[in-house]
């Protein structure tokens, strides 16, 4: 079993039909759906063929209630404390397909008391940046990473976001990565380039490094080998990429954990994403 400790959130899907109008109207398509990196991964590792446990904190509230239920559906384990307000990010999708968020985290903030239970039957870890700074969640969060390393199991950290990185400080962040010795670091072009590049990711990872550049071939880094390049199989449609990240971490980590080798477990990536891709833009 896969976990993965958390955001769980509503997004509210904005998808533009044409440029902003500044200071008038903008047509535009808005939907309401489970998000979350943590949970949007939890849910890509069912869908890859694994088993999944969502850990993290929603608001005490009909929203929150309902979040907890969409997972349990989808095949998670929620593993959920209910208390405050439910957090919500607006993701607003432009006519080309890019993303920007506008975020509350509310309540994923929040989660505290780690339980070593948690970590029970766990392979594999995955913890998204977002759950590494700010609120209690960051500390709850670097306990369970200490944890799972005792126990011997896979950690894969998520580096999340430029902005974050940026707003943390990169030294910072390349510092708290490396104190908690990843197996894996996830990042994508934006991400890897503002942390330093090849030269600063390869010391972090016990690993694997992977830096995953959209349409473009994804680079696999290995300790003491040539950075393998990974070709992402073309891809036709695409006018949301929300949660195809989280799809990609999700394929990797089950493909590992059924004996695929690096460059597999890649390609596995691709193919989980592909299938998040495609569903989040055939939404109409």
């Amino acid at each position: 079993m896969i976990g993965t400790v958390g955001d769980l959130v509503e997004d509210i899907a904005v998808r533009l039909d044409e440029t902003v109008n500044i200071a008038s109207d903008t047509s535009a398509q808005i939907f309401r759906r489970r998000g979350g990196s943590a949970a949007n991964m939890a849910v890509a590792v069912v869908d890859s063929g694994g088993l999944a446990r969502f850990i993290g904190q929603v608001g005490d509230d009909a929203v929150g209630g309902w979040l907890v239920a969409q997972l349990a559906h989808a095949g998670v384990e929620p593993v959920v404390r209910r208390g405050g307000r439910t957090g919500t990010i607006v993701v607003l999708v432009d006519v080309s397909g890019e993303r920007t968020m506008l975020t509350d985290r509310a309540a994923c903030a929040d989660l505290d008391a780690p339980d070593p239970s948690w970590l029970d039957g766990l392979t594999a870890l995955h913890v998204p940046l977002y759950s590494l700074i700010g609120g209690s969640l960051a500390g709850t969060a670097t306990t369970l990473i200490g944890w799972a390393h005792e126990r011997q199991i896979t950690v894969s950290i998520d580096a999340s976001s430029a902005a974050v990185i940026a707003q943390h400080g990169v030294i910072a962040t390349l510092e708290l990565l490396a104190g908690l010795r990843p197996t894996l670091l996830l990042c994508n072009d934006d991400e890897a380039r503002v942390l330093g590049g090849e030269a600063s990711l390869r010391p972090i990872a016990s690993a694997a490094a992977i830096v995953k550049q959209g349409a473009e071939p994804t680079l696999l880094m290995l300790p003491g080998a040539s950075t393998i390049v990974v070709p992402v199989p073309p891809l036709a449609g695409v006018r949301d990429t929300t949660g195809a990240g989280d799809a990609f971490a999700a394929g990797v980590l089950v493909a590992r954990a059924d004996g695929s080798d690096w460059p597999d477990a890649v390609r596995a990536g691709h193919r989980s994403a592909r299938v998040a891709i495609e569903r989040v833009s055939a939404i109409v």
